[in-house]
């Protein structure tokens, strides 16, 4: 997550080479100027829409899935605490 008003000023001024959204802040309204920027890549919730990155999506949610009917942690799980 990110303040887009804050990425703006800060490829503005070089702290940041370049930046790849393909969600917004605010959808679907972009932060003023970040469109305007040449430094600045963006998609329309597009960036996965490949075959590649579909299957491996589907690979992962169905590793996720038999680890949980395993009562096993999943391997995303962003809250390990709750598998012992």
């Amino acid at each position: 997550m990110i303040n887009e008003a804050d990425l703006v000023e800060a490829l503005k001024e070089d702290e940041i080479a370049g930046a790849a959204l393909d969600v917004y802040e605010f959808e679907p309204k972009m932060a003023e100027g970040l469109a305007a920027l040449d430094n600045v890549v963006t998609v329309a919730h597009t960036g996965s829409a490949t075959a590649s990155a579909r299957k491996n999506m589907a690979i992962l949610a169905a590793q996720n899935l038999l680890a949980m009917l395993s009562n096993k942690q999943p391997p995303t799980c962003l809250n390990p605490e709750i598998y012992g």
